[in-house]
């Protein structure tokens, strides 16, 4: 597996508005089940059982339906086939509930990858919460490698750069 860590420099040095993710590259990334839709079915989530297939992209959005995560949503739709391309699973995880993921996971999500709700413990457990909106997560994406072990990982509230970033740093590792 080839290093990420200048790719993650290179990406540190260029974020303009840094929310905050205390997992560093090479930490154990938590482990949670959780519930979650696919093409609007709602389906249980597990990383551990996601792991299996390869490295998984945990992207932690703010809201559903919101300008910035409709967009983002929608260009993880475009980039689906070139994640799977390179081996990689994409789960997008907020704080709403099951019944509007599964209408977005349908409507900005295109039906190309899961969307779940991410409860206070893995919230807190990939130190993601918003400071601003008690219960919120910030926009943090972390690439988790197949070992589990976080491989790289982008936080910035803008939605603009998480897509390009974690396709380059899933690439970078095969």
């Amino acid at each position: 597996m080839k290093s990420v860590l200048p790719l993650f420099a290179a990406a540190l040095l260029t974020m303009p508005t840094l929310a905050s993710a205390a997992l560093p590259v090479g930490a154990k990334a938590p482990d949670f089940t959780t519930r979650g839709a696919l093409a609007g079915k709602i389906r249980t989530i597990n990383l551990a059982q996601e792991l299996k297939k390869g490295p998984v992209v945990l992207y932690f959005f703010p809201a559903a339906f919101t300008p910035g995560c409709t967009a983002e949503a929608r260009e993880f739709a475009e980039a689906t086939d070139a994640f799977k391309k390179a081996g990689a699973t994409v789960i997008g995880l907020s704080a709403d509930p099951v019944d509007k993921l599964a209408k977005f996971s349908v409507e900005e999500c295109r039906n190309k990858f899961t969307v779940a709700s991410a409860g206070p413990g893995v919230i807190s457990g990939y130190d993601v919460a918003l400071p601003q909106r008690a219960g919120m997560s910030n926009r943090t994406s972390y690439v988790i490698a197949k070992t589990g072990r976080v491989a790289y990982v982008h936080s910035d509230m803008s939605y603009t750069a998480h897509v390009k970033n974690t396709l380059a740093a899933v690439q970078a590792m095969k």
